[in-house]
């Protein structure tokens, strides 16, 4: 009787066991909810996504432009772009640059307009050397792409990059709009010439990309253009809207090859051109285009970086087509930064009009977020900041771009 007892006793404890188990595997009562193990442990918060999550819609809509402005000195026209439209950036021009000290006290003064915001400005500009230079007359003057091109020496090109780079750095700017990735294909283009490398794939993909890399080594961000390509063009796009008639294959044997090679190296900013490709896009040109930038640059080249595009006030739009329509095709057709350049009330006429389409469903919240991280994480990654430049070594830059100019020119 005693064992019969004894085993069933056993048994009982077994099955009580048992039970405790099933109530630890199912979550019953018995297990507090703070000892369970929680996914949100191994879970990162993304900074950038939680700032975007802070930020107001016209912020967001702010970053989405980079604009021009008149004059050499801080004024309230600078003030009110960062102030009240909340702007990811300015580009300046020849208009806003008389000398090197000028430069660097209006760049400083622009940051420390800024200083309120915890996003930093991008501060861009034009300087792909030749006839397209933007920088004060202090500079020694670099020869033209073509030259590099001619002489096609990698070593060099890398070199002339860093130049470009540590010149734009020395005055404050942190994006340069370089280099040109055309191949100028066309004798009679009127606008691109001896911008370009060269006149075959070969020469353009061997130094351009050089210079891409010299630029983005001294901590500035490279803007190759301008996609697809302007070098078969026959009209000036600042006049009006070029046409290039080339087919598909055409373009993939030529135009778009130096741009895959640059998205090959992790290019970080694409520059759109205002140009119609009627075998892409029979309606649009490409800035306005979202069977060129999305369907081509972001889906089939699988470029993930940040689209900007050419100026939007330049004619090749504003005699065709609204800026403020065409600003905003260009935002939903998947660029990312529209460049205003011109015209003192514009910027905040296409910040209206995209914020009017956000109200009123045609442009989703979500879609200008995904372009804001974008943004965002370039200008981390960068490690931008509003920092102020005390001084320039202009003496020791001219004295590396003279060197530089007696071997190309061997």
């Amino acid at each position: 009787m005693k064992k019969i007892i004894g085993i069933i006793l056993l048994l009982i404890i077994i099955l009580a066991v048992g039970c405790k188990k099933d109530n630890i595997n199912t979550g019953d009562k018995d297990i507090k909810p703070e000892e369970l193990p929680s996914e949100d442990n191994n879970i990162q918060i993304d900074p950038i996504e939680d700032r975007i999550k802070s930020m107001s819609l016209e912020e967001k809509i702010g970053q989405l432009l980079i604009v021009g402005f008149e004059g050499t000195e801080i004024n309230q026209e600078i003030i009110s772009f960062i102030e009240e439209l909340k702007v990811g950036g300015f580009i300046l021009f020849s208009r806003n640059i008389e000398d090197e000290n000028k430069t660097l006290e209006l760049l400083n003064n622009i940051k420390e307009a800024n200083s309120d915001n915890d996003i930093p400005l991008f501060l861009s500009i034009d300087e792909e050397g030749g006839r397209v230079s933007r920088l004060p007359k202090a500079f020694k003057k670099l020869p033209e792409a073509i030259k590099l091109g001619n002489k096609n020496d990698k070593e060099i090109s890398y070199n002339y990059g860093k130049i470009l780079g540590e010149r734009v750095k020395a005055l404050g700017f942190n994006v340069d709009f370089a280099p040109v990735l055309d191949i100028n294909s066309n004798p009679k283009n009127p606008v691109i010439g001896n911008r370009a490398f060269g006149s075959t794939v070969d020469i353009v993909v061997s130094n351009g990309i050089q210079v891409m890399s010299g630029i983005r080594d001294t901590n500035i961000i490279p803007a190759v253009k301008h996609f697809p390509g302007h070098g078969d063009t026959g009209i000036d796009s600042h006049v009006n809207l070029p046409i290039v008639k080339k087919s598909m294959e055409e373009l993939e044997k030529m135009e778009l090859i130096p741009f895959i090679k640059a998205i090959e190296e992790d290019v970080d900013m694409i520059m759109v051109a205002h140009i119609l490709y009627p075998a892409m896009d029979e309606e649009y040109p490409s800035t306005m285009s979202q069977k060129i930038i999305q369907n081509l640059l972001r889906d089939q080249l699988g470029y993930n970086g940040v689209v900007v595009s050419d100026d939007m006030t330049m004619g090749a739009i504003v005699e065709n087509y609204s800026l403020e329509e065409a600003s905003l095709r260009f935002i939903k057709s998947g660029g990312d930064i529209a460049l205003i350049c011109h015209g003192n009330d514009n910027p905040k006429k296409v910040i209206e009009h995209i914020k009017e389409s956000v109200n009123t469903g045609s442009l989703s919240e979500i879609d200008i977020d995904k372009k804001v991280y974008r943004i965002l994480k370039l200008k981390e990654k960068y490690a931008l900041e509003d920092k102020i430049i005390e001084s320039n070594n202009l003496e020791e830059l001219n004295t590396k771009t003279i060197k530089l100019i007696e071997e190309i020119n061997k």
